[in-house]
């Protein structure tokens, strides 16, 4: 037995144990898939990071809806426990009570509903044949929720199978279950908190499908504060409640109030109206809603003069479950103290670790003059000849109190410079002050872009709540196959329930002072689209907002601050344009797009409303960017304090001791390509090192030099090195040609091009012929790849 694999102690021992329990195949998964693993960055590429993946060996489920156990299990060299702690942290991430940890001569049973009164252990040691049933735990379970008999429908009833196999995510399924289990208990006021990207308008769906098929919830109302929103959620999320025969869902307006269907989604401004429409919630009488679900609650249900609570107190009977991403706590403004501490927290910084959400990078741009402030010369007149009042004008009255044209010509400047250098097409949000500040940096992004505007005047738009063309064109900018809109300049319109899937620039040149608008915004790009190459995007960032990310209470770091000096490129030195698609990929169609209605945007023009102060506009100032510094972060996410040279020392002798056993890791048998790949997923910054260290080296020199001291080769020398030793002289003339070629991309772009095969299909290659009359002039495929392992060997030598 000692022998045996982890799988086959699993297959001759586990899974048969559990099967003999009464588990059926149906209610067994294996290598259960709890998160992707983190996205990381090598060099200019993403990938999983493979190390962060949460796979369990085991979840046992009572229904699709209920996982009730963990199984964790290890080969027999182990002890019978060693899987215990793993399996707990599963446990946890699925809130269930039963843990199980095997090396297949036993189990050790976790218990959490065991009573200490009836003399039970949390934890003991059962065989083989006492695992227990299905049954058992799920009366266990029962208990340990304290769901009555009568209330376990609520629980038991399956989620929505989408008909394309989409099923809630771990996280998902935990805040459906928590929030079931809380109704089930006779709670009335709920808060679910979830990270902008997370699901949470799937995860209501969720919510109200069991509850409406259970026949526990009748009538629902989903209210939101954005047309957008609503219409989403009807032709996304809920759009199974009207695709059968029966029609049961309806959106209301006109403020017109139909008392026929089940399913109700609403703006509050449409049901709670105003002097001239009276209340149209009151013609619904005060029992008619069971379940109301406010999303994005933290907009206004909070504050108790706000329309939204009038609603809610006015349906008091019914059931009610706040969204959020951001609960507000302020001494005007509570979440909690309306609707109680939250049944589930699945914050920014889960997400991104689980691979569930975009990693982001901050691009940090100080300009001069928001630092150093700017006061007018005695008598100055702004651009329309108005003297400006002789004052320090600083940050936070740029774009509010006065203009500086200068200051949006260079925003406007950088924007596009970044773009130019990485992909013109990424969708992009600028956040700006206010409307007239939208419309100012549109116009001056124009000026920039005159190629790209001059092909659709769509390129770059202005959205916001005075502006109806732009209004018109939000869907387009949402759409991930609409090309155009690419860039939207807006102030607070975009600020939150936007599911900008394919954004990858955010830009901030808003003063931003509180931490959930913060959370809001940045949460406009956190979601990934694999479909079209949306792993993680970037957050430029002209006004210093990105300082809240020091503050406790935000939940999840950057990968990479950077922030140029004067003359050097917006784009940090490690970006590339890796796999962007091509224009000519996306297709020219658009949707139609109905203007938003019944909202406004609370913008504003003037730095204090009641005294309607004047705005200066001033067009003769110049603006500079200052020098600043980079900043770094490691492979976990956290900012490196010390020099890289440093923390590359620290690094590789983490896991190397000597220059001897780096060697023998570097000389193993395998493509060097991993090695480099495996190196830079453990924290390795080679790009920047190399920026630092100030010369063109191989990544294994580069190593050896910097933590051994060990004198560096330039790829080009070492590239002569091979040829010196007449390593040719066993191939062909066609193979000689093909192995100096690759010498020369070598010397040029290092050890990835030559290991790659489909090298061969480029210049200077594919004159000399086809790939596959290359290959055999090594004498075919596999004496070709032993030929470039032979190479690799001799080039490191």
């Amino acid at each position: 037995m000692k022998n045996l694999t982890e799988q086959e102690i699993r297959t001759r021992y586990i899974t048969p144990a559990i099967q003999k329990a009464g588990w059926g195949d149906s209610q067994i998964r294996e290598e259960y898939q709890l998160t992707k693993g983190r996205i990381v960055f090598v060099g200019s590429h993403h990938k999983r990071d493979k190390r962060s993946r949460r796979i369990a060996d085991y979840i046992l489920f009572y229904k699709p809806n209920i996982p009730l156990a963990v199984v964790e299990a290890k080969d027999n060299t182990h002890s019978i426990q060693a899987g215990m702690q793993q399996a707990i942290d599963y446990a946890s991430m699925l809130d269930i009570p039963f843990i199980f940890s095997s090396n297949g001569d036993g189990f050790i049973f976790r218990d959490l509903t065991a009573d200490e009164n009836r003399g039970e252990k949390i934890e003991r040691e059962i065989s083989l044949d006492e695992f227990p049933s299905p049954e058992v735990l799920f009366e266990k379970y029962l208990l340990y929720k304290q769901i009555i008999p009568a209330k376990k429908p609520i629980i038991t009833e399956d989620y929505y199978r989408s008909e394309e196999g989409k099923s809630p995510r771990y996280y998902q399924l935990t805040a459906i279950n928590k929030t079931l289990e809380a109704i089930a208990q006779g709670k009335k006021r709920l808060l679910l908190v979830m990270a902008t990207g997370t699901g949470k308008t799937f995860t209501a769906f969720q919510i109200i499908w069991r509850l409406w098929r259970s026949g526990v919830k009748k009538r629902i109302l989903f209210l939101a504060d954005r047309n957008i929103l609503v219409d989403q959620t009807m032709t996304n999320d809920f759009r199974p409640f009207n695709s059968g025969d029966e029609k049961i869902m309806t959106k209301i307006t006109n403020r017109k109030a139909d008392p026929s269907y089940q399913v109700y989604l609403a703006l509050y401004q449409a049901v709670s109206g105003n002097q001239e429409f009276s209340n149209i919630y009151k013609e619904f009488s005060k029992d008619f809603f069971d379940l109301i679900i406010i999303d994005e609650c933290h907009r206004g249900s909070a504050k108790e003069e706000s329309k939204w609570r009038d609603i809610l107190e006015y349906f008091d009977s019914a059931t009610q479950i706040g969204l959020t991403a951001t609960p507000k706590e302020t001494k005007d403004v509570s979440n909690i103290d309306y609707f109680g501490d939250p049944i589930y927290n699945y914050s920014l910084r889960q997400g991104i670790n689980d691979g569930f959400l975009a990693p982001y990078r901050v691009i940090r741009v100080d300009l001069d003059r928001d630092l150093q402030g700017w006061r007018p010369d005695k008598g100055m007149t702004d651009k329309y000849g108005i003297e400006i009042e002789d004052r320090i004008y600083n940050q936070k009255d740029f774009d509010r109190n006065l203009i500086l044209d200068q200051r949006t010509e260079i925003v406007a400047k950088k924007v596009i410079e970044y773009l130019n250098n990485t992909y013109r097409y990424d969708k992009t949000i600028i956040f700006c002050e206010n409307i007239d500040h939208a419309a100012r940096m549109r116009q001056a992004l124009i000026n920039e872009a005159q190629e790209e505007s001059r092909k659709d005047a769509r390129y770059i738009m202005q959205i916001t709540g005075d502006n109806a063309e732009g209004k018109a064109e939000l869907d387009n900018f949402i759409h991930p196959e609409s090309r155009y809109p690419v860039i939207v300049t807006t102030s607070k319109l975009m600020t939150t329930g936007v599911d900008a899937q394919t954004c990858k620039l955010i830009v901030l040149d808003q003063t931003i002072n509180s931490m959930t608008e913060f959370k809001q915004i940045i949460g406009r790009g956190t979601r990934i689209n694999e479909e079209f190459n949306k792993f993680s995007f970037t957050i430029m960032d002209f006004k210093g907002a990105t300082r809240l990310f020091s503050d406790p209470d935000f939940d999840g770091e950057p990968i990479q601050i950077y922030e140029p000096k004067g003359d050097e490129p917006i784009t940090p030195p490690d970006d590339e344009l890796i796999n962007s698609p091509n224009p000519d990929d996306f297709s020219s169609d658009e949707i139609d797009s109905p203007i938003i209605d019944d909202l406004g945007d609370p913008d504003f023009h003037y730095d204090d409303e009641k005294e309607k102060r004047y705005i200066y506009h001033v067009n003769n100032v110049e603006v500079k960017v200052l020098a600043e510094r980079v900043q770094y972060f490691d492979a976990d996410g956290k900012q490196i304090t010390e020099s890289l040279t440093d923390y590359t020392k620290k690094t590789i002798l983490g896991e190397y001791k000597t220059l001897d056993e780096f060697l023998k890791y570097w000389h193993s048998d395998g493509r060097k390509t991993a090695i480099i790949d495996a190196l830079e997923e453990q924290g390795l910054l080679l790009k920047p090192l190399q920026d630092v260290v100030g010369r063109n080296l191989d990544p294994f020199d580069l190593i050896c030099h910097i933590v051994w001291d060990q004198p560096p080769l330039t790829r080009k020398e070492r590239a002569n090195n091979v040829r010196k030793k007449n390593y040719f002289t066993q191939y062909g003339e066609k193979a000689k040609k093909v192995l100096d070629a690759l010498l020369d991309k070598y010397a040029e772009n290092g050890i990835r091009e030559i290991e790659d095969q489909r090298i061969l299909n480029l210049a200077p290659f594919n004159e000399m012929g086809t790939m596959m009359e290359l290959a055999e002039s090594f004498g075919g495929s596999q004496q070709y790849h032993a030929a470039i392992k032979q190479l690799s060997q001799s080039l490191y030598q």
